[in-house]
């Protein structure tokens, strides 16, 4: 059998055992997950999240960059169509891993890391990239000091160990920052 025979198997016996057609479009726990691609760190698996629970961006080393900020926008344009916003009271969760794959591009292909990470070479250093617990908290403080981004989430940065299979709270949960007041 091949992989997409298995799939579509699968995928089969998710829609008879598996499937809840009564899921909305925003996850019921208010979080968003912004982790790596790897497969050994999928935030489904590892947090034991329910369909519908979390909704999860990934991307090659779990980066806060741009592109997540746009999706983001995108996200939250989405939610405000159904009526609905981000932002204060949902949870912001940046999920960063030890034994990352960009390790090893930093160290063997450092220029294609920084065009995709739209840095200079010379700037990668600045990102942590070979130390998750440094470049968590960096992405965190990326995430602060973006205006665009409602400030009444709660962030919080963590790392997973790929070989114990824990977390552990690196930035624990804040407020992204305080909301105006409202004068009226």
């Amino acid at each position: 059998m091949n992989v997409i025979e298995t799939l579509t198997q699968r995928n089969a016996a998710f829609a008879i055992n598996g499937f809840s057609p009564g899921l909305k479009i925003l996850p019921s726990m208010a979080t968003l997950i912004i982790g790596c691609v790897d497969p050994r760190v999928d935030p489904v698996d590892i947090f034991k999240l329910q369909a519908g629970e979390a909704a999860i961006i990934r991307n090659i080393g779990g980066r806060v960059d741009k592109v997540i900020f746009q999706t983001m926008a995108v996200l939250r344009a989405v939610a405000q169509a159904a009526g609905k916003d981000v932002g204060a009271g949902w949870n912001l969760v940046v999920l960063h891993h030890t034994d990352c794959g960009i390790t090893g591009c930093f160290h063997h292909a450092p220029e294609l890391l920084a065009k995709y990470l739209g840095v200079a070479v010379t700037d990668l250093d600045a990102l942590a990239i070979t130390d998750p617990y440094q470049a968590v908290a960096i992405d965190v403080s990326a995430l602060k000091a973006n205006p665009q981004l409602p400030g009444g989430f709660t962030v919080t940065g963590l790392v997973y160990d790929v070989t114990t299979g824990c977390v552990e709270v690196v930035v624990p949960p804040a407020l992204l920052r305080a909301e105006p007041a409202l004068i009226g």
